[in-house]
């Protein structure tokens, strides 16, 4: 088969698209012919070295996919032959390939209505966002919520998530073309962070009072900001740091407040927790085919396309989702694919 294999560690440019073996499915295994897979940022630290798990050169790139079950191995009673399924394979990776071989308990079947190549992006950024504010958060419906790093990946699915939810959602970036992009995904208020002063903007949207729940991709400055512009009782959800500085807190403030600095370890609440993420996933699927929730793909691209679509994302180019596809799911001309059709919004 063909997949996007990491041959040592380095940057983007180090990847390339070779001959891979199959693997058959063991006890508690399916064997998945892929449409596609979804670009994420924990990729580029993978190749890079600097993820928690380490993995053994060669090896072949991308944690999560989507595409039809070829087949099934011993003790597998909810999946079959045929199945249209997502995948999300945080430990063995490998879904930048024609086939992936995973555990049964990390793929979940998806509805008729959702194309396999939005689905093949679906799974992280979804289901970080949704673990965040629905479990760590409690996020209530008539709260507000600040989405930090919203034209990303993460972002954008925590602005639909949240209004589903039935926050007001602020969202911010620092790019005013990104920033319109999220207002059509269903935000309430932008707020430029590079043009305008972040706490002075969330307090004065909030009424003065700050914000309920906050979601924090980027950490640095904006955490700082964050923590003088959140509610008594607020929620502070630290999911990472892409501005490059990890931010410290002075104890005070969470004192004087009541905040609560919440985690929200993704992958490892899904290892440990295999069964709430599959009804996690199937919640998340049926808003999808109900319209209430609606991915943005913002490229898909074949698989050789790897190197490019990890230096988007590294240059913080994407906004929404990249997927890559494979001969199975290539879209035809007309904008269609096997998994149906590829719509950003």
């Amino acid at each position: 088969m063909k997949a996007v294999i990491c041959p040592r560690l380095g940057d983007p440019s180090v990847l390339y698209v070779g001959d891979w073996p199959s693997r058959a499915p063991q006890a508690g295994e399916v064997r998945i012919a892929l449409h596609g897979g979804g670009v994420n940022y924990t990729d580029l630290m993978v190749i890079a070295g600097t993820y928690q798990r380490r993995y053994d050169v060669p090896f072949v790139l991308g944690t999560e996919g989507a595409g039809v079950v070829m087949q099934c191995g011993a003790g597998v009673d909810h999946l079959r032959p045929g199945d249209r399924v997502l995948v999300q394979n945080n430990i063995g990776r490998g879904c930048f390939a024609d086939e992936v071989t995973a555990p049964a308990a990390r793929v979940c079947v998806v509805p008729a209505e959702v194309p396999l190549l939005t689905a093949a992006g679906f799974a992280i950024n979804y289901g970080t966002s949704y673990y965040a504010l629905a479990t760590r958060g409690q996020l209530q419906s008539g709260e507000s919520l600040v989405v930090h790093g919203a034209s990303g990946g993460v972002g954008i699915a925590a602005v639909q998530i949240g209004k589903a939810l039935g926050a007001t959602v602020i969202a911010t970036g620092g790019d005013d073309a990104k920033l319109a992009a999220v207002m059509r995904a269903g935000a309430d208020h932008v707020v430029n962070v590079r043009s305008e002063n972040l706490q002075e903007r969330l307090l004065a949207l909030t009424n003065g009072r700050g914000a309920d729940v906050i979601l924090d991709t980027v950490g640095g400055d904006v955490f700082d900001a964050s923590m003088r512009a959140i509610a008594v009782d607020g929620r502070l959800l630290i999911i990472g740091f892409v501005s490059g500085r990890i931010p410290e807190v002075a104890c005070n403030r969470i004192l004087f407040k009541g905040i609560s600095v919440i985690g929200v370890p993704y992958g490892g609440f899904t290892e440990r927790n295999p069964l709430a993420w599959a009804s996690n996933m199937r919640r998340l699927l049926e808003m999808v085919a109900s319209g209430v929730l609606r991915p943005l793909l913002h490229r898909c691209s074949p698989l050789a396309d790897v190197q490019s679509a990890l230096c988007d994302l590294r240059d913080r180019k994407t906004i929404g989702k990249a997927v890559l596809y494979t001969d199975a799911g290539r879209p035809s001309a007309a904008g269609g694919a096997p998994g149906g059709a590829v719509t950003p919004l």
